[in-house]
């Protein structure tokens, strides 16, 4: 089953160190000095708005955790994102330094830091006051891929918070290489035992939706667990995520309908959309060679005619699958080879306008063309 992996991205960081083991000292030692001091900075928020974060730990006691029974209830974290009033005081950290070095661990890669990826400087100012009016939000809630953090999609969130939305990106705790709970304690990826057994595709996307609704409870229902939450607008909910995330995104819908729209960032689905179909609005983007009609993952053309609403199908010309997440432009900044792939910058701020745009006309029904980039090519099978 394809899976979410840095290692397209930082793969060559690998190569870089068994190129420089055969160079002169200095330039070893040059290198290495370069790379410890290396901090990878995400691009601005294009919105008007600064923008704000704070992290949720949120307990379901209705249904122990499926990846690990004998946990009676399950954890989540929650970072949520959203318009500041002001962007006076320190940035939140991009992940901890236990988070990065299980995450380049669990890759393979070698010959960086291990808090490397923790040193990543944001833009989201921590716990900065809100702005807005009470029911003036929408909601976006995020899905990162498998072995992914929730931070994997932080540029598109902090972009999105800065153009009006409250984003919830969550952790799918046991499904990513490393989630670090309040406490210090930090989980590992108890699911990728199991990710090569037919199994687990479905099995995943099931446990996200149920994630996903729970989350939704606890920021809309009566007894909010963000003290902000007044400033949401519950009628305007949207999904997207990346890889699997992407992938659970139209089984989320069909069993909550408060989502009311959905993005698929180049990942397959695992359950098959029945056939009633799904009515409300959603958009694919991917990269050409698996998510085109004829590419090698036919689960897109599978269910694209019962999505029954406004529909979109975009791929983007030499993407990658990590390309909708934050890793190749953080790659690219590092110094790494991108090899063919488009550079970082362009890749968020594709994604970026993308979704963004398919946002404003599905919960601000704002009427506007998409964006038109060469590297875009928009399909309708």
């Amino acid at each position: 089953m394809p899976t979410f992996a840095l290692r397209g991205a930082l793969a060559v960081a690998v190569t870089v160190s068994l190129l420089t083991s055969a160079a002169p000292a200095t330039a070893t030692t040059e290198a290495a000095e370069a790379t410890r001091v290396a901090q990878a900075v995400l691009p601005r928020p294009t919105g008007p708005y600064p923008v704000g974060t704070t992290t949720l730990h949120l307990v379901d006691d209705s249904r122990p955790d499926p990846w690990v029974p004998s946990e009676k209830s399950r954890q989540i974290l929650v970072s949520l994102w959203y318009p500041a009033r002001s962007n006076q005081g320190p940035t939140a950290p991009y992940m901890t330094p236990q988070e990065s070095a299980l995450l380049l661990e669990g890759q393979g890669i070698e010959g960086l830091p291990p808090d490397i990826l923790s040193r990543t400087r944001t833009n989201a100012v921590a716990e900065a006051p809100p702005a807005g009016r009470g029911r003036s939000l929408p909601l976006v809630m995020l899905s990162p891929g498998l072995t992914a953090p929730r931070s994997s999609l932080t540029a598109l969130a902090e972009d999105l918070a800065s153009r009006g939305y409250v984003v919830a990106g969550v952790d799918h705790t046991y499904e990513s290489f490393g989630t670090t709970f309040p406490d210090g304690h930090t989980t590992t990826c108890v699911a990728c035992q199991s990710w090569d057994s037919p199994e687990y595709g479905a099995k995943s996307t099931k446990v996200r939706a149920a994630d996903v609704s729970f989350v939704l409870d606890r920021l809309t229902g009566p007894r909010p667990a963000w003290r902000h939450a007044r400033l949401i607008n519950p009628s305007r909910i949207a999904m997207a995520g990346h890889s699997i995330g992407g992938g659970s995104a139209t089984w989320a819908m069909l069993g909550d309908s408060r989502i009311d729209a959905g993005v698929n960032m180049d990942g397959a689905f695992h359950i098959p959309i029945p056939e009633r179909g799904l009515s409300r609005p959603f958009m694919f983007l991917g990269e050409p060679k698996t998510h085109v009609p004829t590419g090698t993952d036919a689960t897109w053309g599978r269910d694209w005619p019962r999505l029954t609403g406004w529909k979109r199908w975009f791929t983007v010309g030499r993407a990658d699958h990590t390309s909708f997440t934050d890793y190749p432009l953080i790659t690219d900044q590092l110094g790494l080879d991108p090899g063919d792939r488009l550079p970082g910058t362009r890749l968020v701020e594709i994604t970026r306008r993308y979704v963004g745009a398919f946002l404003d006309l599905t919960l601000r029904h704002r009427s506007q063309p998409f964006p038109r980039y060469p590297e875009v090519t928009s399909w309708r099978p």
